[in-house]
């Protein structure tokens, strides 16, 4: 092989090996915080195995499931749709203020072996003042609002007999695709007719919104610039 050949070779290897390092050290240095969402996002119910009975009875335990009920989810696989309406606002408002003050005066009339006309018009008296003023305010204001809907999956049942519900959707425009997660705590009494369920009146709420793709990697930092924010101390 020929000497400048192998030099070019030897140059794309190290391009490609930096343009690999950048990618690794972008994705380390603006690495998105994690939303503990439950795991798995999607669930199969259990295959049941029905026992052969021979009793020519109509009702069997093993396939019971009322006839009149609401179709309402309460077994693994079951769906549940979860109408996410989540309003957080938060306000802090502290002022503060101190005024400190103070004079002293004092004034000699006479000392001995020294004339009296020393101490005519306030040639002897002394007056000091100080004066301490403070004031500070602060204000801190946060707001959130959060609306949609999404259906999600029954993965267990717990011994109170409260869901775990876990729910994943992916909508993909282009090249750009949306993942909204959803996952919680499901008390069966606030299950309401049509198996709906208001997310405020579920417990450890898990909701993610996040995007993948060219507008997601528009939001970011370059990787040398993040390199730089946290290189600087100020």
């Amino acid at each position: 092989m020929k000497p400048h050949r192998t030099l070019r070779l030897a140059a794309l290897a190290l391009v490609l090996a930096a343009l690999a390092g950048c990618d690794t050290m972008s994705e380390t240095l603006n690495k998105r915080p994690p939303v503990d969402v439950a795991q798995p996002t999607s669930i199969r119910p259990q295959a049941l195995v029905v026992a052969s009975v021979n009793n020519g009875a109509i009702f069997q335990a093993d396939q019971y499931r009322p006839l009149f009920e609401d179709h309402r989810a309460r077994l693994v696989g079951d769906t549940i749709t979860v109408q996410i309406v989540e309003k957080v606002s938060a306000t802090q408002v502290s002022t503060s203020s101190i005024d400190k003050g103070g004079a002293i005066a004092a004034g000699v009339t006479a000392i001995p072996g020294v004339a009296g006309n020393s101490f005519l018009a306030g040639r002897a008296n002394l007056g000091l003042t100080s004066s301490n003023t403070f004031a500070g305010k602060g204000s801190t204001a946060n707001s959130n609002d959060f609306s949609g809907t999404i259906t999600a999956t029954v993965i267990e049942v717990l011994p109170n007999g409260h869901l775990i519900v876990s729910g994943e959707k992916q909508i993909g425009v282009n090249h750009n695709v949306d993942v909204l997660r959803f996952s919680g705590q499901v008390d069966p009494h606030a299950i309401q007719p049509g198996n709906v369920v208001a997310s405020a009146q579920i417990a450890n709420v898990r909701i993610e919104q996040r995007g993948r793709g060219q507008q997601a990697d528009a939001q970011g930092i370059g990787w040398l610039g993040r390199f730089f924010l946290n290189v600087l101390p100020i």
